[in-house]
């Protein structure tokens, strides 16, 4: 399958690649297929739908940003998910990107949760009041990632 990206990319894609959201994304019902593509010598990944060529989010892997991020999912999400194992979990975080980078904020309130050996994912919310929809990056992180 043929893939136009939000950032003029066109890429080939495999069903094996496609992330199934069964309830699409909080404003983004109608959007139940995502690719998680990285971006080459980054800590950075393009959440990009299938269908839909200009929606797309840049996402991380919030543990290298924030140590001491911490959830636990509730046990409808790790049966809508299929989960079975710690180790089929993927978190990411979409970022709101910013200049300078180091302005960059995460969403910790509500992680991009994927079961890598379904392709199944949801963004799941988390009602934990320590966490907010905009935290800034660690400028220390971005160590060796900007050019």
């Amino acid at each position: 399958m043929i893939l136009h990206t939000k950032f003029e990319e066109i890429i080939k894609i495999s069903e094996k690649d496609i992330l199934h959201f069964e309830q699409g994304l909080p404003g983004f019902e109608e959007e139940k297929q995502f690719v998680l593509l990285p971006m080459e010598g980054t800590p950075f990944s393009t959440l990009q739908s299938v269908f839909t060529k200009e929606l797309a989010f840049i996402t991380t892997n919030p543990f290298l940003f924030f140590k001491d991020y911490d959830f636990e999912l509730v046990e409808s999400v790790q049966k809508q998910l299929n989960i079975k194992e710690e180790s089929d979990v993927l978190v990411q975080i979409i970022l709101t990107m910013q200049e300078p980078l180091e302005k960059s904020t995460g969403n910790l309130q509500a992680p991009v949760v994927i079961n890598v050996k379904e392709n199944l994912a949801k963004q799941v919310v988390l009602t934990d009041n320590k966490y907010r929809t905009r935290h800034e990056l660690l400028e220390s992180s971005f160590n060796g990632w900007e050019g």
